[in-house]
Order: structure tokens, then C-alpha cells, then sequence
């Protein structure tokens, strides 16, 4: 390129590059519409310019500029730093393959930047640029920080941002970043955090952010002030600390918000502290090292899976929601760890069938947590029943335990025959079913009474004079109503007319109650 040919911002351009000075045509007011033609900065970039002195650093920096026609710099080596600050690009630049030390645009415009395979020796700044093109980065690699920071990129017909397994060996800095379109980095590498405050994802009925498999090695934060209109794809990352979602705002409404399958997090994931989502909450299978936190945060998706907890391992869960889940929250086969809730937020319809939890963080009484369980939807489940009762006596309180228990037991005789349902309620009056022995001995004492009363009145006669025993109305009930032991009464005397029908209902009683208690041992056998 011959220098004749150049126009005064190029001519300052190329005589500071090999310094390195910034050259900015708004200082000179005649310039403000200076044209730089992107053959001149590639040119530059590759080589053309002046031989260096000793001890210069060159570098190319420019400052409101309109950069016109393509630079196109594809599967070249850039051996300087580039510095563009407010310029504007006619044609979206290509880097495809590239290799430079360092990219800095601050405040830019582009239609597009296109640098997949790229690889770059230390930073990729793109903060405050307005692109109305896609952002391609797939591939490429970045050894220092990529930084889009107060960027916005709209492209919403397609892909805004595609940075499928690209490698980020430093943070990836989004603060109030805007894109309208899909945000997709699928497979990508972070050495760092992954940091979204701010930030506005819109690409409503569609994939807002597809973050499928990304490994990040520090936080994965979305708040606070993160808004998301479409699915956010998390399914499948490994994060090295924690994922924050605390203030943000997520809208997918009737189908998945956010889609956060098989992660692992190996510190907390907080989806709380003022969280508002409307859509579906998807985290079957994820693992977390700590808490999976809720805490008052307002979670809607009705008639549908407002949240889906399947099979997720965690050491806490903290339910306590801003108020009531307004859907279906589904913990089936979940690990839950100490679970914190409260009865004023406990969703309609809760799930949780094989759920185990280790402890309650916050005791209330059985037949408050009854009313929990049943909340689920489906029929009779007899485990979470057990559960229940199992964490009961994990704390010492076996009372509770039994009426757990005897609430299984009543929930399960609705799924029976009539008839068997008719011997269920004799159960449940007669002793609870065994979980209440105290109240055998009542009966036992009321029917001895009774019958001690009646034949003491109405003593029966003996079936063979002079051979019987003394009459006893108290032991002759007594041999009526305990079928295992005798006192010799019951096979002497023989009662007749009303006397006799009492004799066979305490005869009919005693068994039921023998039954019914040999039963509730058992079972409490069996649990042991």
C-alpha cells in the first residue's frame, strides 16, 4: 500500500503504530466523520507498516473512527495488540483461525463479528459494543478474560452469540449485557466465573441461553437484576463453586424457564431471595455440594411442573417460597438432605414418592406433616408415610411416629375392598390399628366391667353341681374376653337367655382386640 494513497487518519494511524500511540480523530472537529479503510488496518496488522526501532512497542490503537469495507484478517498471526474504542464498522470484521495477542473494542458498532477458531493470546474485549450481527466465537480459544460487559447484540432471527466449545482460561464477564436472539455455548471451558448480573436474555419460545455442558471452574452467577425471556439451558454443566440466581427474572410461560438437568454444583445453588419465574423449574438429577435454596422466591407455572426436584442430591433444600408454588412440585426419588419449610408455603400438590430426607429442620406436629404428605396427588404411597415416621424417631419422638403410621394405615383402607375396609375400621376403633395399645386396655377394662356387673347380678349356673369352682364375675369375664389364658370359669359355668349372647359378643371382642394388638406388634416388629 503506498503511503500517497492514504488519507489523514491514516497517515496518523500509520505513523503511530509502531509506537503504539492512540490515535483519535474526534479530537480534530474536521474529522468527525474520518474514514479508515479496513485494507489500511490490515495492513498494518500484518506487517506493512514501518520497520520498528529499538524499544518500541506497536500496537494499534484508534479512537471514533468509521472502518470501511472488510477486514478481513482469517487465518492470520497478529503479533500486536488491537484497541478500537468507539469506531464503527460497515461490514462485520472476520477473524476466522486468527491468532492475535490481545483484542480490545470498547464502545463500538458492528454488524457482526466473526472469530470462530480464533485463538487469542490474552484478552477478548467486546464491552459496551452495539452489534446488529452475530457474534461467532465457536471454538475459539481465549487465554485471558472475555469481557462483553454493557455489550448489546441483536440478532433475532438466529444465533446472536455462538460460542460452542469455546475455552475461556480466564473469567467470562457479562454485566448488563443485552441480547435479543439465542446466546449459545454449548460445551464451552470458563478457567473462571461466569458472571451475568444484569444482564437481558430475549428470545421468547425459544432457547434464551443454551449453556448445555459447559464446565466453569469458579461462580456461575445470574444475579442480581439477570431477565431471561425464553429457556435457560443449564442440563449437564459442572460448576466448581455455585450458581446464584437470588433477584433475577425468568419468563417462559407454559413450558420450561429454566432446564438445569444432571449439574453439578459443589457448592450452592440458590434459586431464592426474590427469584420470579414463570414457567417450569427443571433440576432432575442435579447434585449439589451444600444448599438447594428457594427461599422466598416466586415460582408459577399453573396446571403444569412448576419445579422438578427427580432424583437431585443435595445436603439442604430450603422451600420456604415467597408464598405457595402456584404448580406441581415434583420430588420423586430426590435426596433432600435437612429440608426447611413451612406450612404457609407449602405447595397444592407436592410429590414425594421414595423422597428421603435425612432430617426437618423445623419439628411441627404429626398431623400437620399428615396434611403435607397428603398433598400429594395419585393415590396411596405407603413410603413417604415411613419416611415420615422415620425422621420422627430419628428425634426421639416415637408418639409422633405412630400417628404417622395410623395415618398410613387410614390412607391405605380407602384403597381397599368394602369388606376389608369394614375389619379396617373395627381395627382403628378396637386399637388404632396397634399403634394405639393404651386403648385395648380401655376396652378391656370397660367390657370386664361391664361383664363383671351383668354376672355378678346374673350368675350363670353351673354345669355340673358340686364338681364347678366358686363362681367369679370378674375372672369368669375375664376367661371370656383373653382367649389365651383360662381361669377355670369359663368351661363351669354355662350363662342362659341374655346371658348368654353377652358372653359370646365379650368371647367376639376379646379376639378382635387380640388380633388387632398381635397386628400392630407385628408391625412394629417388622420395622425394627
Amino acid at each position: 500500500m503506498r503511503l500517497d494513497e492514504l488519507n489523514a487518519p491514516e497517515r496518523r494511524l500509520w505513523d503511530s503504530f509502531p509506537q503504539g500511540r492512540t490515535v483519535d480523530v474526534l479530537d480534530d472537529p474536521a474529522s468527525a466523520e474520518a474514514v479508515v479503510r479496513a485494507d489500511v488496518v490490515a495492513a498494518l496488522l500484518l506487517g506493512a507498516g514501518a520497520d520498528h526501532s529499538p524499544g518500541d512497542r506497536p500496537a494499534l490503537r484508534l479512537t471514533g473512527a468509521r472502518i470501511t469495507g472488510r477486514l478481513d484478517l482469517r487465518f492470520t498471526e497478529i503479533s500486536v495488540p488491537v484497541v478500537l474504542t468507539d469506531c464503527r464498522f460497515d461490514e462485520a470484521p472476520l477473524l476466522q483461525g486468527a491468532r492475535t495477542r490481545e483484542l480490545v473494542m470498547t464502545g463500538c458498532g458492528l454488524p457482526g463479528l466473526v472469530a470462530d477458531t480464533a485463538q487469542i493470546d490474552a484478552r477478548l474485549v467486546l464491552s459496551r459494543c452495539r452489534m446488529t450481527g452475530p457474534l461467532v466465537l465457536t471454538r475459539t480459544q481465549i487465554n485471558g478474560d472475555l469481557d462483553l460487559r454493557d455489550a448489546v447484540i441483536t440478532f433475532p432471527d438466529g444465533e446472536a452469540i455462538s460460542a460452542v466449545h469455546a475455552t475461556v482460561d480466564g473469567d467470562v464477564l457479562c454485566t448488563n449485557l443485552a441480547v435479543e436472539g439465542r446466546f449459545r455455548l454449548s460445551g464451552a471451558s470458563m478457567d473462571g466465573e461466569f458472571d451475568l448480573e444484569g444482564a437481558s436474555l430475549r428470545n421468547p419460545g425459544g432457547h434464551a441461553l443454551d449453556a448445555y455442558h459447559v464446565q466453569i471452574t469458579e461462580d456461575f452467577t445470574f444475579h442480581p437484576g439477570f431477565s431471561a425471556e425464553g429457556r435457560i439451558i443449564l442440563s449437564g454443566a459442572t460448576v466448581g463453586a455455585a450458581i446464584g440466581f437470588c433477584g433475577a427474572r425468568l419468563s417462559n410461560p407454559g413450558d420450561i424457564a429454566l432446564e438445569a438437568v444432571d449439574v453439578t454444583v459443589s457448592r450452592n445453588f440458590d434459586l431464592g431471595r426474590g427469584l420470579t419465574v414463570d414457567g417450569g423449574i427443571q433440576l432432575d438429577g442435579t447434585r449439589v455440594g451444600t444448599e438447594l435454596s428457594f427461599r422466598d422466591a416466586r415460582l408459577t407455572h399453573a396446571g403444569g411442573t412448576a419445579l422438578s426436584l427427580r432424583a437431585i442430591q443435595t445436603r439442604e433444600t430450603d422451600l420456604r417460597t415467597q408464598r405457595p408454588i402456584d404448580g406441581v412440585v415434583d420430588a420423586r426419588n430426590a435426596q433432600l438432605g435437612t429440608l426447611y419449610d413451612a406450612p404457609d408455603t407449602w405447595p397444592a400438590d407436592l410429590r414425594l414418592a421414595e423422597a428421603m430426607y435425612d432430617a426437618l429442620a423445623f419439628r411441627l406436629p404429626a398431623v400437620e406433616r399428615v396434611r403435607w404428605i397428603r398433598r400429594t396427588s395419585g393415590g396411596y404411597l405407603p413410603q413417604p408415610y415411613e419416611q415420615l415416621a422415620a425422621a420422627y424417631r430419628r428425634l426421639g419422638h416415637e408418639d409422633e411416629a405412630r400417628t404417622v403410621l395410623l395415618a398410613k394405615q387410614r390412607h391405605r383402607r380407602t384403597t381397599l375392598s368394602t369388606h376389608t375396609r369394614a375389619w379396617g375400621h373395627v381395627q382403628d376403633v378396637a386399637v388404632g390399628y396397634g399403634y394405639r395399645p393404651l386403648r385395648a386396655g380401655l376396652w378391656l377394662m370397660a367390657l370386664l366391667f361391664c361383664g363383671a356387673l351383668f354376672f355378678g347380678l346374673h350368675p350363670p349356673a353351673a354345669l355340673e353341681a358340686g364338681k364347678a369352682p366358686d363362681f367369679n364375675a370378674v375372672f369368669y369375664t375375664l376367661d371370656l374376653l383373653v382367649p389365651i389364658i383360662t381361669f377355670g370359669q369359663e368351661g363351669a359355668f354355662a350363662p342362659r337367655g341374655s346371658g348368654q349372647w353377652l358372653a359370646y359378643g365379650l368371647i367376639a371382642a376379646g379376639w378382635i382386640l387380640a388380633t388387632t394388638v398381635t397386628a400392630g406388634v407385628s408391625r412394629a416388629l417388622s420395622r425394627q
